[in-house]
């Protein structure tokens, strides 16, 4: 089971240093791979209703931000937890991810979702109301840039006349893992995903009900659902070191691949830390490290 963390962005900034700092400390702790969030665009706090004020936050661009750390940190993984896919354009996404692909060695996993804040779709010139039905067209389409050098597809949302992208990854393929917990997102990575993001679920009979699912799911998918990753997010902000490696031990056996560690996210089971510093988080994820390392 691999450990990773996300960014704490909103207490430490986004400078260079500060990112460089992050990253190289988590990796040299035994941290396995950083994750980035996604916001393109974010509604003023001021105007905006309270369900989009969330997005107004500070965010690098993740391909970016993954393009600088891959420089600095040779053996750390990225993942973007989650990236707004269809807010944006299919074969530009398709494209960077290549290209972050081949300068980081094949460290990078993609994790996508549908987004919530119309707002961005509007000034991205994206349509909102169908994002999860085009998000799946917009998966195949890069599934085949990746594999294949030349491309011919004709879909609903997407049309390639026999041109492809280059670089493509080593592999063949980015790894395209799922946030969300719709039911119909349990489908979509059924079919179509390499693993899945959940960050709702505690450690209970609820979460062992939901993963059950997703596996039944994938077999009538036809597919090996022992190859599916779950990474699970857990934060730190209750209880101490014996409830976070009873935590961690527990989601190892219920079958996640991967733990990615949060410490400002603040909903449903989740607490963030008290601290608010680069200090704060650096200790913050060496004292998790230490609590959970023989259970990895």
């Amino acid at each position: 089971m691999e450990l990773g963390a996300l960014l704490p962005l909103g207490d430490i900034g986004g400078e260079p240093a500060v990112l460089r700092e992050y990253a190289q400390t988590a990796e040299s702790i035994g941290y396995h791979f950083i994750e980035a969030p996604d916001h393109v665009l974010g509604a003023n706090p001021a105007s905006a209703p309270e369900a989009e004020r969330t997005g107004a936050g500070l965010y690098q661009d993740p391909f970016v931000l993954f393009g600088y750390l891959a420089g600095v940190c040779p053996k750390l993984g990225f993942s973007t937890g989650v990236l707004i896919l269809p807010q944006r354009q299919t074969v530009l996404v398709a494209k960077q991810a290549a290209c972050l692909d081949a300068l980081c060695g094949g460290r990078f996993r993609l994790g996508i979702g549908v987004g919530w804040n119309e707002v961005e779709f509007v000034g991205l010139n994206e349509n909102f109301h169908n994002r999860g039905r085009r998000s799946e067209e917009q998966i195949e389409v890069m599934q085949k840039l990746w594999a294949q050098p030349h491309v011919a597809f004709k879909g609903k949302w997407h049309t390639i006349d026999d041109a492809g992208i280059n670089p493509r990854p080593a592999s063949g393929k980015v790894p395209v893992w799922f946030g969300g917990h719709h039911e119909r997102t349990l489908e979509r990575i059924a079919k179509l995903g390499d693993g899945w993001m959940p960050n709702a679920y505690p450690p209970d009979q609820s979460a062992l009900d939901v993963l059950g699912q997703l596996r039944r799911l994938t077999e009538q998918a036809g597919r090996d659902p022992g190859k599916l990753g779950i990474e699970v997010w857990v934060s730190m902000g209750n209880g101490g070191e014996a409830d976070w490696a009873r935590e961690a031990k527990f989601w190892k056996q219920a079958g996640a691949s991967h733990l990615c560690l949060t410490t400002t996210f603040n909903r449903r089971h989740h607490r963030r830390i008290p601290g608010h510093t680069m200090g704060d988080h650096l200790a913050a994820l060496r004292r998790y490290h230490a609590a959970v390392a023989a259970a990895l």
